[in-house]
């Protein structure tokens, strides 16, 4: 067994470059963004008959909020910044999970800090 005692300096460390990461973000969102074309229930529409000729395009965001599934319609531009906020969120649970994992290894089997350069 090990004399190292866990190190909240060495884990600083360990994880600056995840926590950076993260603090460059902006938009954060979960959810996906749905894009639809729609039937508009005229009989006489060419939509009735042609799905080339759908309504839309119209764009949808889900998310789960407070234990509901919520759906909103958005714009376009919305929808491409929905997209890129889902992306950054689904990185900060990834980066999340391996600054978890720091943590469990500087905890468990604390390692000698390198020496300074």
């Amino acid at each position: 067994m090990s004399d190292l005692k866990p190190s909240t300096r060495r884990i600083r460390i360990r994880s600056q470059k995840l926590r950076r990461l993260i603090g460059r973000m902006d938009y954060v969102a979960s959810g996906t963004i749905h894009v639809r074309t729609k039937v508009c229930g005229r009989k006489n529409c060419k939509c009735a008959t042609d799905p080339e000729q759908r309504h839309g395009p119209y764009h949808e965001w889900s998310r789960s909020k407070n234990g509901k599934l919520e759906h909103r319609v958005v714009t376009a531009d919305q929808a491409r910044l929905l997209q890129k906020a889902i992306s950054n969120y689904r990185e900060i649970h990834s980066l999340l999970a391996r600054w978890e994992e720091e943590t469990a290894s500087e905890i468990l089997t604390p390692q000698q800090e390198d020496p300074p350069k």
